[in-house]
């Protein structure tokens, strides 16, 4: 990821608590920083040592947290960035004057292998989207986790084949999960979320609740470097994820219409996200009376 990145990356890295497990680790990051100059000048690690596996929000907020730039990528390891995002956004006065105004975050479309097997060698990836959209015709490759649409759909693939414009989403859906940039200075992912499902949609429902539309890039693009996953933990974890998940986008949609209220920026585009999105709530609109009079 450095070698192909080459600027400032902020990783956390997850050790079990014991002698074995850290020694092993530490060894193994000594190899990797002494074999790549790269890593001595752009990578910071930042160790999670606990007994806690998959806490991801409580990751991700670690790493942006001690992250050097005013700007963070929300990625996981498992994505291999295939364009260079960078200096589209740097060399794009509308795509940094969203970035600057401060209610923007980008998102970079991810794609995945039909035939896993394929995606496993990240040097065979196409680099343009000339080259992408030949192996997606092909059907070689589609949007990531295809089968399961609220995840990525909104990001509307079909429309990003088609042009070379940066546009807005304009149907999100609360399961949405891209990989996006946004200013450092966001919300934080709640750490209540532990293991698989939600917690990336959490942190994103979140961010755009708070005021922060999303615009997908238009030439940029991800994909997924395919490896096993624990299944029977993704299946249990899930279940217990997806019913957090229905009281925290309750609890947000009460939680942040107060204080749009109490702040005065109820009736301003900052709380449009919101409005469009809780309403269906039920006890909603009584308890926006209440929190208004």
């Amino acid at each position: 990821l450095v070698t192909n990145y080459q600027g400032p990356i902020s990783v956390t890295i997850h050790v079990n608590d014991d002698e074995e497990s850290r020694d092993k680790l530490l060894s193994s990051l000594h190899v990797l920083y002494d074999s790549n100059p790269y890593m001595k000048k752009f990578v910071d690690v930042h160790l999670v040592v606990d007994k806690f596996e998959r806490q991801f929000n409580m990751w991700r907020n670690v790493a942006k947290f001690f992250s050097r730039t005013n700007y963070v990528m929300m990625l996981d390891v498992d994505f291999h960035p295939c364009t260079n995002f960078r200096k589209t956004i740097l060399e794009s006065p509308e795509i940094m004057r969203k970035l600057r105004a401060g209610n923007t975050a980008l998102v970079v479309p991810a794609f995945e292998y039909v035939k896993l097997k394929e995606g496993l060698d990240y040097t065979t990836f196409p680099k343009k989207k000339k080259d992408l959209l030949e192996l997606v015709n092909s059907k070689r490759i589609d949007m990531f986790h295809a089968s399961w649409k609220p995840g990525h759909g909104s990001s509307n693939y079909s429309f990003w084949y088609r042009t070379d414009k940066i546009y807005e989403v304009t149907k999100y859906h609360y399961q949405y999960e891209p990989y996006v940039i946004f200013p450092k200075d966001s919300v934080w992912c709640d750490e209540r979320f532990v293991g698989y499902g939600a917690n990336k949609a959490a942190c994103l429902f979140e961010l755009y609740l708070s005021g922060v539309d999303y615009w997908v890039l238009p030439e940029d693009f991800l994909i997924h470097q395919t490896h096993e996953y624990l299944e029977h933990a993704r299946k249990h974890e899930r279940r217990l994820n997806r019913k957090l998940y229905d009281n925290f986008r309750e609890e947000l949609c009460f939680r942040y219409s107060k204080n749009f209220i109490l702040n005065g920026e109820w009736n301003t585009s900052k709380a449009d996200n919101l409005k469009e999105t809780c309403h269906k709530i039920r006890g909603f609109s009584q308890a926006i009376k209440y929190f208004a009079s």
